[in-house]
């Protein structure tokens, strides 16, 4: 009853939010990659409110970056200098390189997360007019032509009406004469 009160309080509470991280584990050494199961980590997270974390005993690395990719906060991995040493952890256990080439690929993937908005990032917008297209005409197109589906096209470069207005330019009158992949004009 004591540790129901402790659990239910908000000190408690509070407690395992800033101290806990449950970890995911799958206890087999070496654990068979399709026995891992990273996608319970959603779960005791969604369970529990807390975060999460993995216990990896699978070969390699590959895992635990998938796991810091599913949103474990904490990786603990066994670490050996010698895999041919006797009991079942060595197996599983990386060797000095794996584990710099663990701690990198993770902090990598930690980089290539990011946020949940979605906006252009500045490496984009230096590629943002080359990559971006335009409003062209798809064929010759006469002064006084309606633009419509047949007529319009975009490509690229974007340095011309957005492709975004396609759909406001439909309809409207030319006040020009176009040849093919001329830019359009406001």
């Amino acid at each position: 009853s004591n540790f129901q009160k402790a659990y239910r309080s908000k000190a408690g509470q509070s407690a395992l939010q800033e101290k806990v991280v449950l970890l995911h584990c799958t206890t087999e050494y070496p654990a068979p990659f399709e026995d891992a199961n990273l996608r319970a980590m959603d779960t005791m997270r969604s369970a529990f409110g807390l975060p999460v974390g993995f216990s990896d005993h699978t070969p390699g690395i590959a895992c635990a970056i998938a796991a810091v990719a599913r949103g474990a906060v904490v990786i603990e991995k066994h670490f050996t200098l010698d895999k041919n040493m006797p009991g079942p952890d060595h197996q599983a256990s990386l060797d000095p390189q794996e584990l710099k080439d663990m701690i990198k690929a993770i902090r990598q993937v930690e980089l290539a997360l990011g946020s949940l908005s979605k906006i252009p990032t500045i490496s984009e917008g230096r590629n943002m007019e080359v990559i971006r297209k335009s409003l062209v005409a798809a064929c010759d197109i006469r002064k006084g032509e309606n633009f419509s589906d047949k007529n319009l096209t975009v490509k690229r470069p974007a340095n011309g009406i957005s492709p975004l207005k396609y759909w406001e330019y439909l309809g409207k009158v030319a006040k020009r004469n176009y040849k093919k992949d001329d830019l359009i004009e406001p």
